[in-house]
């Protein structure tokens, strides 16, 4: 320290003039202006000629020396070492001190190198993983960063003081009461962690969270904000996406429509799946790889039910409305020109053997004779024939 601080008394001496005190301090102010503006620069040149270490290790020495040695002219000009003497004696630092400060201030450089080596490395590393993300990328240079320097300030703490364990103990207590006062949002924060690295759905995805549709409009650490297709907003908390069942229409590009379609127990079914898949093939919305698909589901009540499948790309809601709607008009325009029928609903009643409706003496009434009238007439019941039962069948126009 004595020996640093005469170099700067020889320079007090040397530089007298006011004139020249100036000038001399312009010119370390300059040159250190001059490595700050220069300091990427000098950086890219030698990483492109080299590795990109080398590149952070060479312009953080050079910005590092230079400001040390502006610093130093500047205080043995303006005779400022007397000052710095004084400094050192009223603080009685001795040399365990110093060194204590230069392997701290060795340790701040290096962490600063290292960090920005971690993150090219990330960079190499993650820059060839195709499924890895832009956004992805960036968060795992954040959680790196914080990382290195935690870990850099325990080391510089343990260089300071000589027993950690007092401290690392009382963080870890209030780590502990940090946790149990704000669990439900650290675990949210937790699960919007967890959620950017794994990526279900980006940002302009329909998607479906339990009961909620929409857009995906922003994802955050806390929650996801969705646009409803009533045009409203939604914000659903990461824990609950965590732990829900996401539905993903936009992920592939391409949707898959089906519609139900009944066909007249009377009619070809294979020939109303036929004439199905044409037109189905014709829509401008449906997709030709893959192609459109019918298959005969089941017997319906009414109908034989067929399921005409088709896909759509760029999947919104509005091209599925949109798609649907076409494929059931054409679909019903189709099966009238070909003329195969498509059923309403239709019942068959029948009673038990036996029983039939029985008039009783007495239920006669004057209005409508008895119950079982029709038209005022009596309905007689013959006990002496057997009754069957009664059997009644609802049938479409054609049989009426």
């Amino acid at each position: 320290m004595s020996e640093v601080l005469a170099v700067l008394d020889w320079m007090a001496e040397t530089v007298e003039p006011i004139e020249l005190k100036l000038a001399v301090t312009f010119a370390a102010v300059g040159i250190l202006l001059f490595v700050l503006l220069s300091y990427r620069q000098l950086q890219t040149a030698i990483s492109d000629r080299a590795k990109p270490l080398y590149g952070d290790i060479v312009s953080t020495t050079v910005l590092t020396t230079t400001f040390l040695l502006s610093l130093a002219v500047v205080v043995g000009v303006w005779e400022q070492t007397d000052t710095i003497r004084e400094g050192y004696a009223q603080l009685d630092i001795g040399g365990e001190i110093v060194a204590r400060a230069i392997v701290s201030f060795i340790l701040l450089v290096g962490t600063v190198i290292f960090r920005r080596f971690v993150k090219r490395a990330l960079d190499e590393i993650l820059g060839s993983a195709s499924a890895v993300t832009a956004h992805q990328r960036e968060i795992s240079h954040r959680i790196a960063q914080v990382i290195i320097w935690s870990i850099s300030l325990v080391i510089v703490l343990g260089v300071w003081i000589d027993d950690l364990s007092g401290l690392l103990v009382g963080a870890g207590f209030l780590g502990i009461v940090v946790g149990m006062a704000a669990r439900q949002t650290l675990g949210t924060v937790l699960a919007g962690f967890v959620l950017m690295f794994d990526r279900p759905f980006e940002i302009g995805d329909w998607i479906e969270v339990e009961d909620r549709e929409g857009i995906v409009t922003d994802i955050s650490i806390v929650n996801t904000r969705i646009r409803s297709f009533d045009g409203e907003y939604v914000m659903v908390p990461n824990d609950v996406i965590s732990t829900s069942m996401v539905t993903n229409r936009s992920k592939r590009g391409r949707l898959r429509i089906e519609i139900d379609v009944g066909v007249d127990y009377e009619d070809d079914a294979e020939h109303a799946a036929a004439v199905a898949e044409r037109t189905v093939s014709d829509l401008e919305h449906s997709l030709s790889a893959p192609g459109p698909q019918v298959v005969t589901k089941e017997f319906g009540d009414s109908a034989v039910v067929l399921g005409v499948r088709f896909w759509i790309d760029r999947p919104s809601s509005k091209r599925r409305w949109r798609a649907r709607t076409a494929a059931i008009n054409a679909i019903k325009r189709e099966f009238a020109a070909e003329g195969i029928g498509i059923p309403f609903p239709q019942r068959e009643l029948s009673s038990r053997p036996g029983a039939g409706a029985r008039v009783e003496p007495g239920d006669e009434t004057p209005d409508r004779g008895s119950e079982g009238s029709i038209g005022g007439e009596t309905a007689a019941h013959d006990d002496s024939q057997p009754d069957d039962g009664e059997q009644y069948r609802m049938t479409g126009p054609e049989e009426r």
